[in-house]
């Protein structure tokens, strides 16, 4: 029978299984040991931090397993509209609260992988080998055939298959084990915005419930100074995960004072004055690996029987939350290459990585593309097609600060942000004629956004825990 082997039993790595088992028995070749319940785990050092399934992720997923959403609900995953159930300060002001069907989906990356590996692992055509770690492929530059793995630090053995997928993550090894077997180079670009994280849990405040809007501060970009942001979101069990967030020169500190301080360095502190009234969970946890890194296999000479997908193909700069959807959508683009040749073929691998990195461009390019705005960005193989404050950038800001009062505006921006709809649905006519109008309302005080969500401002109305002032007493004369 027809075989695969998936390097990786991650987000992708798990998803790829899932439409790789309809046509083959497959093995995962993982390097951690699963846990058996929602818990953290030594190979996803990224998983202590904020995650959010984009609509056009979550619809994928749900394609590819059935039910898999409802059950994420059940378990008390939050589904999050974008507009009324999200408060958000960007570079331009505070948001507008309107309705739209653009959604994410908010809950911890333990309890989403172990919801999805859990569905995955219920097909008996999908097996894992935990505990082991691929050191190269097998095969030459025309075909690859298997990999040699090690598993609990025994002798490397060989694992042939008719197809390999790479779903190892920003650490794939795959660009140096092709040069091993003779393929040219892969054409990659980084822009490294150096954006570092730091996250906790807090047990939410008492009357916290459903109606609690997810805070997002973002980072401003296009000045002269790092950009610091973070966001406050309600998860499952009763807990806010915080995450703060800084680009180069303004990493968040990981110490409790430096952590607790660091929110009154942005241009609101309304996300110190919330965790100030919760109760820490556990540690405050960095992460800096945030580069934006593309790899263009589609433009490479690729042997056969290689795949790659996720992070391994693009790894985006996680403040964006694009991650786990493009990967959800590229296990979608390699679904229909399975299907339209009817299983593992010669040249479906080719066929599938290009439209993976149609999959990819969208997210990329937002991502890229605003991180080219902050101050001492770090760049390789990207070529700048604007100015720094040219009439891209002006328009930009223009659309950006006519989406905060104009809904119309707002929909098609968060249709596309959240991958449900392609890059030229953010703008139709008439809304093009509202851009250039630009907006009718005046930006809100920070008095104005607050007050749009009563559960938002009745915390903040509550006693501090730890001696921060109640925003409502300043919040008029911001």
């Amino acid at each position: 029978m027809t075989s695969a082997i998936v390097l990786g039993g991650g987000m992708a790595g798990m998803l790829a299984a899932s439409v790789l088992a309809r046509h083959a028995t497959v093995t995962v070749v993982e390097s951690d040991r699963f846990p058996d319940s929602p818990r953290p785990r030594k190979g996803l050092p990224q998983g202590h931090h904020s995650h959010m399934l984009m609509g056009g992720g979550a619809q994928a997923l749900e394609s590819l397993l059935p039910g898999v959403t409802d059950t994420l609900y059940a378990r008390g995953a939050k589904r999050r509209v974008m507009g009324s159930d999200i408060l958000t300060l960007s570079s331009e002001g505070w948001s507008l609260r309107h309705d739209s069907d653009a959604f994410m989906i908010a809950c911890s990356r333990d309890l989403l992988d172990h919801v999805v590996r859990e569905q995955v692992l219920s097909d008996p055509a999908v097996t894992v080998l935990e505990a082991a770690r691929a050191t190269g492929f097998t095969g030459d530059d025309r075909r690859v055939t298997g990999v040699r793995v090690e598993q609990d630090g025994g002798a490397e053995r060989t694992l042939g298959a008719d197809l390999v997928v790479d779903a190892t993550g920003r650490r794939s090894r795959t660009p140096e084990w092709l040069a091993a077997l003779g393929v040219p180079a892969v054409p990659e670009q980084i822009v490294d915005s150096g954006l570092a994280y730091a996250s906790r849990l807090f047990q939410a405040p008492d009357g916290v419930d459903d109606d609690f809007p997810a805070v997002l501060v973002q980072p401003e970009s296009g000045t002269d100074r790092p950009g610091r942001g973070g966001t406050v979101c309600l998860i499952e069990d009763g807990r806010w995960i915080v995450t703060l967030i800084g680009t180069r020169g303004g990493e968040p500190p990981t110490d409790e004072s430096g952590f607790t301080a660091f929110p009154g360095a942005m241009r609101d502190p309304v996300l110190g004055e919330l965790f100030s009234r919760a109760t820490p969970l556990g540690e405050i946890r960095p992460h800096r690996g945030t580069a934006n890194r593309r790899r263009s296999y589609e433009k490479t000479p690729m042997p056969d029987g290689l795949a790659v997908i996720g992070d391994a193909v693009a790894s985006l700069n996680p403040v964006y939350a694009h991650g786990m959807s493009v990967a959800a959508k590229s296990a979608v683009a390699l679904r229909a290459e399975l299907e339209r040749t009817g299983g593992v073929r010669p040249g479906l691998a080719a066929r599938y990585q290009k439209r993976a990195a149609k999959e990819t461009d969208l997210a990329w390019t937002m991502a890229s593309t605003q991180d080219l705005n902050y101050p001492q960005v770090r760049t390789e193989g990207v070529r700048r097609t604007a100015a720094p404050g040219g009439l891209a950038k002006r328009f930009g800001d223009r659309l950006a600060r006519t989406a905060l009062s104009e809904p119309t505006v707002a929909r098609g921006l968060f249709d596309v942000y959240t991958l449900a709809a392609p890059a030229s649905r953010a703008l139709t006519p008439a809304g093009l004629l509202t851009v250039l109008r630009g907006p009718r309302k005046a930006p809100l005080t920070t008095a104005e956004a607050l007050a749009q969500f009563p559960a938002l401002q009745a915390v903040l109305d509550a006693t501090p825990a730890h001696g921060t002032p109640a925003h409502g007493t300043t919040a008029g004369t911001r």
